[in-house]
């Protein structure tokens, strides 16, 4: 059992993915903070927990509170996991960690000061297969990486009918579909090949340049089946569609392809690393199998089983071989690995989560994607030497 509590603000989409997941663990959800004290005490009652809190003060003043975790809109991030931290509590914070890399270079440098655990949630990585990904390559099986491509591609957004507050700048930040789930690619093929990005040549569209905005707002990937009567039009200039080029710090060369308009890809992420041994390819779409490619024998099909794995990866592995495990599993796995640092009470040992320092990486490179699509040209990531 984790001797902590804690409690969560945020009860939208992700909020109650949060709180399942901690409950899986054992984990004591003590209450939740919303927009509202009415809100929160309909969340309180929606997802059995004890307390509502009427302000962010007031949760922080809670000390039976040790962990905080931040599930609210983009913009509400900076301010509090700054305030969070300062009031000495462990924070793991939805992706991006802030709205600008100024902000969450402070959020950096505020979680040093603080001396306490401090996570961005990529769940992703904690798919079993891609942490055997990330074994593989590690030990040398693929050798040296050559290329990484790969995509990540929605429909929830594919008519102009289609609204959350994500597609307002002002709300999510400039760019949207490359933010909000591009950045997941990005940060696996960072924690898979440990490879980091010196340079990005992106070109971005915004299908939709005006869309219904219902009066009333839509909760994520809930707008198909939610009806709605009255509308209003909005301006967009947020990005549906995106390609980036990359070029990696060891010479490798990779491209992402990310959509929230690719109707039929309900939530897809695929990757294939090519290295000079072998090959890996995997999708979220089919989690339990990773493609192995050789040049001169058969290729292979390993299927998630605990009993195959490296040690780490089975270590993250709840069920044995032919029980699948899927995108919840990710959460409880990504939160256990969080938990365990901070009952281990080493906070100057390395992460085995994405901390704050790799989403103000994340949040960097989406500057710089930004800047090479509104200049149509290569731009260099600060501060990323070969």
């Amino acid at each position: 059992m984790y001797d902590v509590r804690t409690a969560i603000i945020g009860s939208g989409f992700i909020g109650p993915v949060h709180v399942e997941a901690l409950r899986r663990l054992g984990i004591d959800v003590v209450g939740v903070l919303e927009a509202t004290p009415e809100l929160g005490q309909r969340a309180a009652e929606q997802m059995h927990l004890a307390k509502a809190y009427n302000s962010l003060q007031q949760l922080l003043d809670d000390d039976g509170v040790q962990v905080v975790h931040i599930t609210t809109p983009n913009r509400l991030h900076f301010n509090m996991a700054g305030a969070a931290l300062s009031a000495g509590k462990h924070v793991m914070c939805e992706k991006p960690l802030a709205m600008n890399a100024t902000e969450s270079a402070q959020l950096v440098e505020a979680a040093q000061r603080a001396g306490v655990a401090a996570g961005v949630n990529y769940n992703i990585r904690f798919y079993p297969l891609c942490l055997e990904a990330r074994d593989m390559v590690q030990r040398g099986a693929t050798g040296e990486i050559y290329s990484v491509c790969g995509s990540y591609v929605q429909d929830w957004l594919f008519y102009p009918t289609d609204y959350n507050w994500r597609v307002l700048a002002e709300q999510g930040g400039q760019l949207r579909a490359v933010a909000d789930i591009g950045t997941h690619w990005l940060d696996l093929m960072h924690a898979i090949t440990g490879l980091e990005i010196e340079e990005v040549f992106a070109d971005l569209r915004t299908v939709h340049e005006v869309r219904q905005r219902p009066k009333g707002e839509v909760q994520t990937f809930k707008g198909k089946e939610e009806a709605t009567t009255a509308t209003e039009s909005v301006a967009i200039t947020t990005d549906d569609y995106g390609c980036v080029m990359l070029r990696f710090t060891n010479g490798a060369r990779g491209v992402l392809w990310v959509s929230q308009v690719t109707a039929g890809r309900k939530n897809c992420l695929r990757y294939e690393i090519a290295g000079s041994q072998a090959a890996l390819s995997w999708s979220s779409e089919a989690p339990n199998a990773l493609w192995i490619g050789h040049r001169n024998r058969p290729n292979e099909s390993l299927i998630r089983d605990p009993a195959l794995l490296s040690d780490q990866a089975a270590h993250h592995t709840t069920y044995p071989g032919g029980h699948n495990e899927g995108f919840p599993d990710t959460f409880k796995q990504a939160f256990r690995a969080f938990y365990d640092y901070i009952q281990a009470d080493d906070f100057t040992a390395p992460a085995p989560f994405a901390t704050f320092a790799d989403g103000h990486r994340e949040v960097v490179l989406c500057e710089a994607i930004f800047k090479s699509a509104q200049e149509s040209r290569w731009v260099k990531l600060p501060g990323v030497e070969r």
